[in-house]
């Protein structure tokens, strides 16, 4: 079933079914289809900011961007688990991560891009930070109790993140003439991929519509405040309303998930099924 055309009486369906088990197989399918685009947008930034690690620029902050990885992969493996359960085909979180195609994969184009510079890492974490920060501040609220709880958790780390993606974009925007040139360069590359972040599939309308997942209008209204805030007091431009740049959440993505892909997934597709 194309689960970016759910017929009408999926949505009807959706508002009397909200625990796990009295879900029918159309829903079952929406949340996990969600569920697993949550899980891998938490993957790959983990693994983008995993490269840093024994490259940052100073230790303090090796470290930090270490730790943020670690929050994300354990956010991801959370979202896995329950995606494995909601397919109900036998396959483990290791399964869902490893053994799938890029086409599969349904994170945003932002999470996926190179780390670049610090500059450029520090504004990518940002940008996605603030939207990840005021989103599971709302889907806490879901009637999807697992997706709740993963939320209530994950909270807590993205507290951490936001302060540090922002503190991190004044220092730098506001410190030396070479180190503001980097963020605006970085901004005019990554701006444009932040619009995907609020652009919602089918699938997401679907479960919007039934209070599973939040509207993304009150979280682009909290998004915009705060980033304004930061980039005021970093002394830099607001960029103007641009094309914005979408794809991953269908599958369409850079040629940059191919090559973390092919680093992520290698040791199991070569020697399947092995444990530590």
């Amino acid at each position: 079933m194309d689960h970016h055309t759910q017929p009408a009486h999926v949505l009807h369906e959706l508002q009397f079914k909200t625990p796990l088990q009295e879900y029918s197989p159309e829903v079952r399918q929406l949340v996990f289809d969600y569920t697993l685009q949550l899980a891998d947008t938490s993957l790959i930034l983990s693994h983008r900011l995993a490269e840093w690690c024994g490259h940052g620029p100073i230790l303090e902050q090796d470290m930090a961007m270490t730790n943020i990885s670690l929050d994300l992969l354990g956010e991801a493996r959370n979202l896995y688990q329950y995606a494995a359960e909601l397919e109900g085909k036998g396959h483990t979180e290791d399964d869902l991560a490893y053994l799938r195609d890029a086409v599969a994969y349904k994170n945003p184009l932002l999470v996926e891009q190179p780390n670049g510079n610090f500059g450029d890492t520090v504004l990518r974490q940002f940008i996605f930070d603030t939207f990840h920060y005021f989103f599971l501040k709302e889907l806490q609220n879901s009637t999807d109790h697992r997706l709740a709880a993963i939320a209530e958790k994950s909270l807590k780390e993205a507290s951490y993140h936001i302060k540090w993606s922002s503190e991190w974009v004044i220092r730098l925007g506001d410190g030396t003439e070479e180190s503001k040139k980097r963020m605006e360069a970085a901004i005019d590359e990554l701006w444009t991929y932040s619009g995907e972040l609020f652009e919602a599939t089918p699938t997401e309308k679907a479960l919007q519509e039934l209070d599973i997942i939040p509207d993304y209008t009150s979280i682009k209204a909290e998004w915009d405040k705060h980033v304004a805030q930061v980039l005021q007091e970093a002394t830099l431009a607001l960029p103007q309303d641009q094309w914005m740049q979408s794809g991953g959440k269908y599958g369409r993505h850079s040629e940059h998930l191919g090559y973390i892909l092919s680093d992520l997934q290698y040791l199991q597709r070569t020697y399947p099924g092995q444990k530590w």
